[in-house]
């Protein structure tokens, strides 16, 4: 007789990829504001001729200029607490909330009650949280038709030009102190292994989106999650991908509220194929909408 594994508790994994679970953090701040001072001043000389010609210093391109007497120390402190608030020590295995989690597990529930078919994928994993809970999602639900994949460099961001996207440049010079958010593999698979949810449902495509998206072995997708960040992530995975998604299906898309090229990639390819379904908020700065077939009206 086949053992089978046991069935997940899905309440618990949600818990604990958002560290519902864990004791209070005592760990201390691992960038300090006066790393970030010295940050701000390299990246001001750095994107001067960018920005002098626009009025703004990298502080007020990006919004963290204080405005109390001592500016330079204002804005360090804001960099300082936003980095903190992104690195891997300081944070569980999903940075997204539990709106966010909750909303991606109603979207593969209904894909799987509607019988809409294809894979699962995120591109931009991070710890690969996401990627654990939507694996979780179909071993609770028996599924064993269906493939998780799991898109990322696993070596940081990329690094985007200045002359085409400038705020995505400013910041990915500004993420420095947290190596760009880079996650190796490895570390990820062990957060799948550690949940018994590592397995041939599973499939890492590693590597530059640009590199890896357009030949992926990846026939039909019903659910899409976007992480990317960046202009020109956003753009090879919309591209790449949007048109595997099956009728029926869900976009999440993270990032599209935060200024930075995201939203100006899916905005463009939503006026360039004349995309209408009605965009959803999900939090401040996840959005998703389901791609119209004739039984949804294209309503998240």
């Amino acid at each position: 007789m086949i053992a089978h594994p046991p069935r997940i508790d899905l309440d618990r994994l949600k818990a604990s990829l958002l560290g519902e679970c864990a004791a209070a953090r005592t760990t201390p701040p691992a960038v300090d504001a006066g790393r970030c001072a010295a940050l701000l001043r390299r990246a001001n000389e750095a994107f001067r001729p960018y920005l002098a010609p626009l009025g703004h210093s990298v502080e007020t391109f990006v919004n963290i200029a204080g405005t109390g007497n001592d500016t330079e120390a204002e804005a360090a402190s804001v960099l300082a607490v936003m980095l903190n608030r992104m690195h891997p020590e300081m944070n569980p295995d999903t940075m997204t909330d539990r709106a966010t989690v909750d909303h991606l597990q109603a979207c593969i529930d209904t894909v799987l009650r509607d019988g809409v078919p294809g894979d699962l994928i995120e591109t931009g994993v991070w710890k690969g949280g996401l990627t654990v809970l939507m694996r979780g999602v179909l071993q609770a639900r028996s599924v064993v038709d269906r493939l998780v994949w799991v898109a990322d460099s696993f070596a940081g961001m990329p690094q985007p030009d200045p002359s085409t996207a400038l705020t995505d440049a400013v910041w990915h010079f500004l993420v420095e102190p947290i190596d760009w958010l880079r996650i190796p593999q490895d570390v990820v698979e062990a957060t799948f292994r550690q949940h018994g949810l590592l397995d041939e449902q599973v499939r890492f495509l590693p590597g530059w989106f640009a590199d890896t998206l357009p030949s992926a072995p990846i026939g039909r997708l019903a659910v899409l999650r976007m992480d990317g960040d960046w202009y020109d992530s956003t753009k090879c995975a919309i591209e790449t991908l949007y048109p595997r998604l099956s009728p029926g299906g869900f976009i999440e898309i993270d990032d599209y509220g935060l200024p930075l090229g995201c939203r100006q990639a899916v905005d463009e390819y939503r006026q360039l194929h004349a995309i209408d379904e009605p965009i959803q908020w999900v939090n401040h700065q996840v959005v998703c909408w389901r791609k119209r077939q004739p039984s949804c009206g294209g309503a998240c």
